[in-house]
């Protein structure tokens, strides 16, 4: 499995709208709001790479208010 934390800066005012969009993705496992450069960090638990890919790069990136995303990424044992 990968394993997958993913930093997100979103656009003032826009917060509440991108966490909801997040955290209806099945992919998402746990979302929490920050404080300070990054405004959400979502862990994503998947099947392998390429598809941790495709959930930041096609679902995350594309969300209305998302400006910049950092991806910690990992194996889960």
């Amino acid at each position: 499995m990968a394993l997958g934390f993913v930093l997100i800066k979103v656009s003032p005012g826009k917060e509440r709208k991108v966490y909801d969009t997040i955290a209806s993705f099945e992919e998402v496992e746990e979302l929490y709001p920050l404080f300070g450069e990054y405004d959400l960090i979502a862990k994503i638990v998947v099947r392998d790479f390429e598809e941790l890919s495709d959930v930041v790069v096609n679902k995350i990136r594309s969300i209305d208010g998302v400006v910049e995303t950092k991806t910690l990424t990992g194996a889960k044992f």
